[in-house]
C-alpha cells in the first residue's frame, strides 16, 4: 500500500504532536506547521495528498488559508478542523471548496475513515483521469472531409445543451465516437458515460440491464442490482442499436425521458435520476415506425439533435488520415515500426467500397500491422500486401452489396482480375473515374484531391482510356 502523505496546519502545538503520532501509527507521513503561511509555503515545495486545516488560527484565519490552497492547488484535498464549528462556518468551507468538516475534540475513528475516503476520492478522480485520457486517446472523430467537419461543428454546438441526440448510419461509421465526443465536449465530462447494446441484450433482461433489480425479483436475483440508468446519473447514457429495442421497453424509455424517474424490476420505490441520453441506430426507424416496429412518440423525443455519420465510402478523402491514424496505434500497441503506405497501396484503400466502413479499415490495418514479417518491418506498406488482406474482405462483402454497389464499385472487373496488377489497375481507375464525376471532371482539382501531379492524371486518364469533357 502506499504511503500517503498529510500536512497539518494547525496553531495548537499539542495538537499538531498528538496528531504527527497518532497517523504515523496508522502509516501515514505527516508534516505539520503551525500557520497557514507556513503551509502553503510547504505546499508550494512539497505537494501532499490531505491538507488538515484548523479554521481558527491567528495572522491567517483557515478559510482565508483554504481559498489560497483552492486557488492554486484546485484539485487539492483539505479537510476544515475547528473547536467553534457552526454549521455556517461548515457551508462556507465546503463553498470554498473543502472536502470535509470534522469538529474538535478530534474524534480519531472518525478522522482515520474521514482521511480514507478523501483517499479513496482521490484516487477514483485519478483512475477517471487517466481513463479519460486513454478514452480521448483512442476515440477521436479522425478526419478532413466536409461531412466530418460539419459533424464535428454540430458536436461543439450541441454538446454543452441539455438536449436528447439521435445518432444514424451505418454499422462501423463512428456512431458511438460521436457520442463520446459529445459526452467529452459536455458539462457532464467529469460524470458516468454509461454504455448500453441494445442489440445484444436479451429481451427479457433488457429491463433489468436498463433499470436495475431488486433482491428477489425473479429466480436468479439473489441481491439488489443498479442498472444502467442509476450508474449514468448526472452523466451520459448512450444506447446504442435503441431500433432493436421491444414496444414494452420503449415504452418505459419514453417515461425516463419525460419525468427522469424510474422503478426498479420487482421494486415500487421511484428512484429520480439525471439521465442525458444519446441514441444510436443502423435502422430507418421511420420505416420501423411504418411497420409499428417503433414507438413515434420516442422517435421525436429522441429525435431532437438528430446526428447522420455518412458511410467511409461517401468520405474517402478521410482514408489516408484513417488509415495512418490506425498504422500509428497498432504500431505502438504491437512494438512494430511505423511504416507508410505506398501511392499504389493508397490507391487500392481509397478505391474499395468498405462495405464494412471505418470498422473494417481498422481491423485491416491491424492485421497488416500483425502479420507484417520482421524482414517486411521497415518496408513501406505494398499494394500487393494491402490487396492480400482485401481480397477475402472483398469477396464476402460481395454478398452484403446490392447490385448497383457492385456495378458502382468496380467489382465485376475486379472479378475477371488475374493477378494482383489487373486488380490494383482497376482499383485505380474506379478511383480515378469516382474522383472525375464527383469534382465535375475538373483535371486540376481531381488532381489535387488524389495527391499526383496533373499531367501524371492526365496520362492514366489517358492509359485507362476515360472519356472526360476535355476529350
Amino acid at each position: 500500500m502506499i504511503s500517503r502523505s498529510i500536512l497539518v496546519i494547525d496553531d495548537e502545538a499539542s495538537i499538531r504532536h498528538s496528531l504527527i503520532g497518532a497517523l504515523k501509527d496508522e502509516g501515514y507521513r505527516v508534516h505539520a506547521v503551525a500557520s497557514g503561511a507556513e503551509g502553503i509555503e510547504t505546499l508550494r515545495s512539497n505537494r501532499t495528498d490531505v491538507v488538515l486545516l484548523d479554521i481558527w488560527m491567528p495572522d491567517m484565519d483557515g478559510l482565508e488559508t483554504l481559498k489560497i490552497i483552492k486557488t492554486e492547488w484546485p484539485g487539492q484535498t483539505v479537510v476544515i478542523m475547528s473547536g467553534h464549528g457552526t454549521i455556517e462556518t461548515a457551508v462556507r468551507a465546503t463553498k470554498l471548496g473543502a472536502f470535509d468538516f470534522i469538529e474538535k475534540p478530534l474524534s480519531l475513528e472518525k478522522l482515520l475513515v474521514l482521511l480514507q475516503n478523501a483517499c479513496s476520492m482521490q484516487d477514483l478522480a485519478r483512475e477517471n483521469q487517466a481513463l479519460r485520457k486513454q478514452v480521448e486517446k483512442h476515440k477521436l472523430l479522425v478526419g478532413n472531409s466536409s461531412a466530418l467537419k460539419q459533424i464535428q461543428e454540430i458536436i461543439r454546438r450541441v454538446a454543452p445543451t441539455l438536449g436528447s441526440v439521435l445518432i444514424t448510419g451505418e454499422n462501423g461509421t463512428g456512431k458511438e465516437l460521436v457520442a463520446h465526443s459529445i459526452h467529452a465536449l459536455s458539462q457532464r465530462f467529469n460524470k458516468p458515460f454509461v454504455e448500453v447494446n441494445c442489440a445484444a441484450i436479451p429481451e427479457e433482461l433488457i429491463e433489468s440491464e436498463l433499470f436495475g433489480h431488486e433482491r428477489g425479483a425473479f429466480t436468479g436475483a439473489t441481491q439488489l442490482r443498479r442498472g444502467k440508468f442509476d450508474l449514468a446519473s448526472g452523466g451520459t447514457l448512450f444506447l446504442d442499436e435503441i431500433g432493436h429495442m421491444s414496444h414494452k421497453t420503449q415504452a418505459k424509455i419514453l417515461r425516463i425521458l419525460e419525468e427522469q424517474k424510474f422503478e426498479r424490476v420487482g421494486g415500487s420505490q421511484t428512484i429520480s435520476v439525471d439521465v442525458r441520453v444519446i441514441a444510436a441506430t443502423n435502422k430507418d426507424l421511420k420505416t420501423e415506425i411504418q411497420k409499428n416496429l417503433f414507438r413515434e412518440d420516442l422517435y421525436y423525443r429522441l429525435n431532437v439533435i438528430p446526428f447522420h455519420v455518412p458511410p467511409l465510402r461517401d468520405r474517402r478523402e478521410d482514408i489516408p488520415l484513417l488509415a495512418h491514424h490506425f498504422f500509428k496505434e497498432f504500431s505502438t500497441a504491437y512494438g512494430k515500426p511505423l511504416r507508410k503506405l505506398t501511392s499504389e497501396a493508397l490507391s487500392v484503400l481509397l478505391a474499395y467500397p468498405w462495405p464494412g466502413n471505418v470498422r473494417e479499415l481498422k481491423n485491416l490495418i491491424e492485421r497488416v500491422v500483425i502479420l507484417t514479417s520482421e524482414n517486411e518491418g521497415k518496408e513501406d506498406i505494398s499494394a500487393a500486401q494491402i490487396l492480400g488482406h482485401l481480397e477475402n474482405e472483398y469477396s464476402s462483402a460481395k454478398g452484403e452489396l446490392s447490385a448497383a454497389e457492385v456495378e458502382s464499385e468496380g467489382e465485376t472487373a475486379l472479378s475477371t482480375a488475374k493477378n494482383l496488377r489487373d486488380a490494383r489497375q482497376v482499383f485505380e481507375k474506379e478511383l480515378i473515374l469516382k474522383t472525375l464525376k464527383e469534382n465535375d471532371w475538373n483535371i486540376s482539382r481531381t488532381a489535387q484531391i488524389l495527391g499526383i501531379e496533373r499531367s501524371h492524371l492526365h496520362r492514366k486518364i489517358k492509359s485507362y482510356g476515360i472519356e472526360t469533357k476535355e476529350s
